[in-house]
């Protein structure tokens, strides 16, 4: 497999009842990590130092930024706001990508 060729969709894969991660870069100034959520599953309200991109790359993922809910499909991305409280919820399964840019 070439490294240049690879779909996002496929670097990470759903598992029953869990929450799959897999981290694809790693800098001093920032990562990108790929997530696979099954249904009913999640990351509770957290806050990161820096702002963080989400993009979803399958399905319909939920995201509550300071409150207030978005829920995302497949193509869509939202940055949540460094220091603002998050969480992640998964009604029905979805995987995304986040980048997070260290400033």
């Amino acid at each position: 497999m070439e490294e240049d060729n690879l779909n996002l969709r496929d670097m990470v894969a759903y598992q029953e009842g869990s929450v799959v991660s897999r981290e694809v870069l790693k800098t001093d100034h920032g990562s990108v990590t790929l997530f696979a959520f099954e249904a009913g599953q999640g990351l509770s309200e957290h806050t990161a130092p820096f702002d963080v991109l989400v993009n979803v790359i399958d399905g319909e993922g939920e995201i509550t930024i300071s409150g207030k809910t978005h829920v995302l499909n497949e193509g869509q991305m939202i940055i949540m706001p460094a220091n603002e409280p998050h969480s992640l919820n998964a009604q029905k399964r979805f995987k995304m990508f986040l980048v997070m840019l260290k400033k």
